[in-house]
């Protein structure tokens, strides 16, 4: 399994981003697939998952500014980021799991190096 994330940077608070993650080596249609976060000093959280029938659950703190989304013909897994806040601040990793239904989004097999995202006030 690789995971390979691009799209992180600096941008202002109220500012917009789009990570993107590419998939190889596994049968990335059928694995439920996720971004996390870890801010420094705390511990890395979930931020955002879909399973392979498209199903999508997020953090209650995302409150509709974040969107997951996958595409299976390109192997690519994105977050879309909008009204970027400070405490949004963290590096961000894209995670693999080939556990569906109940358990996507909280048993995750494989994670990428992640990519930096740092939000300006």
């Amino acid at each position: 399994v690789q995971l390979v994330e691009s799209g992180g940077g600096s941008v202002q608070s109220g500012g917009s981003l789009r990570l993107s993650c590419a998939a190889s080596g596994f049968t990335y249609s059928t694995y439920c697939m996720g971004w996390l976060r870890r801010a420094p000093g705390e511990e890395r959280e979930g931020v955002a998952a879909i399973d392979s029938d498209g199903t999508t659950k997020y953090a209650h703190w995302v409150k509709g500014r974040f969107t997951i989304s996958r595409d299976n013909a390109k192997r690519t897994l994105y977050l879309q980021m909008n009204d970027l806040k400070p405490e949004d601040t963290a590096m961000y990793y894209c995670a693999a799991g080939w556990r569906g239904g109940y358990y996507c989004g909280s048993d995750f097999n494989s994670w990428g190096q992640g990519t930096q995202v740092t939000v300006s006030s």
